[in-house]
């Protein structure tokens, strides 16, 4: 079974600006952003992928484009990938969210909270699970997959795949063209690396029982 690389996009400027973008097209990656694109395409250069997902939202293919350069493999885009579905949320400053009677939701009870107009937490990971299960049946084992989409939809992977109660997925850190590694077994599911930022080294794959050494 395939080895995840789960990568957040880079900055932007709703991220700066301190809004939530959900899937409002046309964001790109501001400078910082693009710089650590860059950085990303570099600290992975010589990482044997297998393949490489993206979400088909700019920020996303931008942060991808220099990961994907040089090696012959397509970028292949997965609608599903697209960010949360914050529905009348969207594009709005998280500083006016905050002071919602709905925020303290969002924060201690996720799991009870649907987005006005949108989806919920649960809709959400229950989405990218699907995807990260039919993925794993796709490739090897081992195979090394690049998977690069959005911050939440990440933690969200995460906390499944770590047997977190949903209620708990906000303790989760997701920075900006951060990678975490998600290795799905036959045996179960180890995450091996969270929230690293360049340069880092990528562990080796773990050791399967019942492999001769």
């Amino acid at each position: 079974m395939p080895i995840f690389l789960l990568i957040r996009h880079g900055e932007n400027d709703y991220v700066k600006a301190g809004k939530l973008p959900g899937r409002v097209a046309g964001i790109h990656l501001n400078e910082r952003g693009r710089e650590q694109a860059t950085a990303l395409g570099e600290a992975l250069k010589d990482a044997p992928l297998a393949a490489i997902y993206s979400s088909p939202l700019e920020r996303a293919v931008e942060t991808v484009t220099p990961i994907a350069a040089g090696r012959g493999l397509e970028i292949q885009l997965i609608p599903d990938l697209m960010d949360t579905d914050v529905g009348e949320w969207q594009a709005e400053e998280l500083k006016k969210l905050r002071k919602l009677p709905e925020w303290k939701i969002v924060q201690q009870a996720p799991s009870r909270f649907i987005f006005p107009g949108g989806e919920s937490f649960l809709a959400c990971q229950a989405r990218m699970v699907a995807i990260f299960e039919s993925l794993a049946q796709k490739h090897g084992e081992d195979e090394l997959v690049a998977v690069v989409f959005h911050a939440d939809p990440v933690k969200l992977v995460l906390a499944y795949y770590l047997g977190m109660p949903l209620d708990s997925f906000q303790r989760l850190a997701c920075d900006t063209a951060s990678v975490s590694i998600l290795h799905l077994g036959k045996n179960g599911a180890q995450v091996s690396g969270m929230n690293l930022k360049p340069p880092f080294q990528l562990p080796k794959p773990p050791k399967q029982k019942g492999k001769k050494k």
